[in-house]
């Protein structure tokens, strides 16, 4: 038996990481609509786990803002309202404007090539998963928010990086409904333009970027 207060056995951990694992696929791939409840029952049934168990991966997701608790419904998957749309879309320019405007202070004359090439790479990911695989929203919304990471990580600020990596999976779930507004095909190159901009522009071209995609996301945007 497990002491109270001790932290949980290896194989516990494990299989509740697995789960939140699972669970944040689907999440993010739609299968689970937004607002749609997570029962601990359900889940510990399907996946023959323990309630426990369920529990602490349904936390780590939490901790995500993936769910949240609902008071008389148990834990729903988030569904992000206008204001924390635009809330989250303020807090993404803060962080990405800064950055670019640390890089643009460093070379004013263009980006150099060490800086650019790791914003490509990402590029050439989402390009590679625009022709290969399309249709999972899942693994684009990955490699769309790589490229904007990676852009942050150009400044070469620890702190600013950190804070955007801290809104990963929230980033992730935003991103997940703008499938609805746009084509799969088309972002890589999107995204080639919107890095000249950045070098050109600076953190304008951050702001109009990112009002681009508020714009269809709000539902009292007149787009």
């Amino acid at each position: 038996m497990t002491r109270a207060g001790a932290p949980a056995s290896p194989s516990r951990a494990t299989a509740a990481s697995g789960l939140a694992a699972t669970l944040r696929d689907r999440i993010l791939e739609g299968s689970y609509r937004r607002g749609e409840a997570l029962r601990e029952e359900h889940l510990a049934a399907e996946f023959g786990l323990s309630r426990h168990t369920v529990r602490t991966a349904l936390a780590a997701l939490a901790a995500e803002r993936l769910v949240h608790a609902a008071p008389y419904k148990g834990v729903e998957v988030t569904n992000l309202d206008d204001a924390e749309i635009r809330a989250m879309q303020d807090l993404r320019c803060a962080l990405e404007s800064e950055a670019v405007r640390i890089v643009n202070s460093r070379h004013p004359g263009g980006w150099p090539l060490a800086v650019r090439q790791p914003i490509q790479a990402e590029i050439v990911r989402l390009r590679e998963i625009e022709a290969s695989d399309a249709q999972s929203w899942r693994l684009l919304e990955a490699a769309h928010a790589a490229v904007h990471q990676a852009i942050v990580d150009a400044a070469g600020s620890p702190r600013i990086s950190e804070a955007s990596r801290s809104l990963e999976s929230e980033v992730r779930l935003l991103l997940a409904g703008a499938h609805e507004h746009y084509e799969a095909t088309g972002l890589a190159d999107d995204h080639e333009a919107y890095l000249t901009l950045l070098e050109h522009d600076g953190p304008s071209a951050v702001r109009a970027h990112l009002d681009d995609l508020t714009a269809h996301l709000v539902s009292d945007s007149p787009a």
